[in-house]
């Protein structure tokens, strides 16, 4: 009587309709078929080739240069991996660790058709290159869903090469959002988590919504045997969207919205001391004079909460908010300054050329010919990966003599011989005054650092 009364409940309660076994052909046969067969065209292999320069450890060595010469020979270097076609007019999406620089790229479509393409553009850091297929006309490809409207828990598929083995298909859901500074390789940022199965060649492929849109472009995973474990990040649809947009109107670089600020997400101890009622944001804890959160009115010390309606908790996702919203429009930033709740517009520009950068490359008359130097300025900051607050003289090059007497690009030179320096002519003046017994003061790394050599 018992068990009858319990199945009688199990039968009664409201969810034990929903799981059923399938009651005709139809629902037995319902699978991701169709799906992938409309999407798998737009997915294509790449393999790429480029010739790579070793360098000699002893290059620039007057004798064992010479000695040695062959360790210096070019070497060629092959990868595959995946991409995406956006457009019938043949641009495609890939990972720049497939094929940033590049000189011969083979893209091969699912039905075997093969075209030459050429990068249009490619950035290092977020680790995304767009691609023009030479003579493509009427081409399958994949329509963009925007990223930020996708949910944990959704179903996915990732299509691409994985091993080299042909296109395959794997599906997952997604397992995470928001993921920051967790991804190895060369991709920064702000990433979508899948436990999609994802393996060496399926970089540069597609993860894709049941709806067969775009959402991510597979990058890397995190694993400790080099196959999957089910943790694997892909670029948000997002950020995709905006490189098309810069390699149609003719960027070869990425044009990177810049913050002029640092800043540190806020945890529970440090929400505590600001006045937030529970942790989140990004506190800004150096702001440049020049930054375009100082021209509205941000201070060291409030905390940057949302752009453009969005929650932002780290650094690399607030950076990733600015980017998406790209140079030449304004972003709407919430923040907290000392518990009270405001938004202001900030404007997204390019680093600043201020002051100039009066690159000079030090001739053969030089002390150290061959040497080439720059004033810092915000955009010159950028590329070496200087600090925000730096200053000063930074090298670019520093030529043969130059490093063996062990300076190093990114270098920042703050004085020759006791004398400080802001001006490259500076610098070759003091040179030539100092020879032959020689002094730099430089900035390596946050560490000062003193270089002493004979000339």
């Amino acid at each position: 009587m018992l068990r009858c009364l319990c199945l009688l409940l199990i039968l009664a309660t409201p969810g034990w309709a929903e799981t059923r076994v399938p009651q005709s052909q139809t629902e037995i046969s319902l699978s991701f078929a169709p799906l992938v067969r409309e999407a798998t065209p737009a997915v294509v292999n790449i393999y790429a080739r480029r010739v790579v320069q070793s360098r000699s450890p002893f290059a620039g060595d007057p004798f064992f240069g010479e000695m040695f010469r062959d360790l210096s020979r070019p070497r060629v270097q092959n990868s595959l991996g995946s991409g995406v076609i956006l457009s019938g007019d043949g641009i495609v999406v890939s990972n720049y660790h497939v094929v940033g620089q590049a000189t011969d790229i083979r893209v091969v479509l699912n039905d075997r058709r093969e075209f030459d393409a050429e990068v249009l553009l490619a950035d290092e850091d977020s680790d995304l290159a767009i691609l023009r297929l030479q003579g493509a006309a009427d081409m399958p490809h994949l329509a963009l869903r925007d990223s930020d409207t996708v949910e944990v828990g959704e179903l996915v598929l990732a299509i691409g090469n994985p091993f080299g083995v042909g296109q395959t298909v794997s599906s997952g859901i997604v397992s995470g959002l928001a993921r920051s500074g967790t991804a190895t390789g060369q991709g920064r940022g702000y990433f979508i988590q899948t436990d999609a199965p994802i393996n060496p060649g399926n970089s540069g492929g597609a993860l894709i919504d049941v709806q067969g849109r775009l959402i991510g472009i597979n990058t890397s995973i995190l694993t400790r045997s080099g196959g999957s474990n089910g943790i694997g990040f892909a670029i948000p649809s997002a950020l995709v969207q905006e490189f098309v947009d810069q390699a149609r109107a003719g960027n070869e670089v990425f044009a990177r919205p810049w913050a002029g600020i640092t800043g540190q997400p806020v945890e529970a101890d440090l929400a505590e001391s600001l006045g937030l009622a529970r942790p989140g944001g990004v506190v800004i804890t150096q702001l440049h004079p020049e930054s375009p959160f100082a021209g509205a009115g941000l201070r060291v010390g409030d905390v940057v909460q949302a752009v453009d309606g969005l929650e932002v908790n780290a650094p690399e996702e607030m950076i990733f908010r600015m980017a998406v919203r790209g140079i030449g429009e304004d972003a709407r930033v919430g923040y907290s300054r000392s518990g009270n709740q405001a938004e202001v517009a900030v404007p997204m520009i390019a680093p600043p050329e201020t002051p100039a950068r009066e690159a000079v490359t030090l001739d053969d008359r030089a002390v150290l010919p061959g040497l080439a130097l720059t004033r810092v300025n915000p955009a010159v900051a950028v590329e070496l990966d200087l600090p925000l607050d730096a200053s000063g003289v930074a090298v670019t090059e520093p030529g043969r003599y130059g490093a063996r007497a062990g300076l190093r690009p990114g270098d920042v030179i703050l004085g020759v011989n006791g004398r400080r320096v802001s001006r490259p002519v500076e610098v070759d003046r003091l040179l030539r005054r100092a020879a032959p017994r020689i002094q730099l003061e430089v900035e390596r790394g946050g560490r000062r650092v003193a270089l002493r050599f004979r000339v």
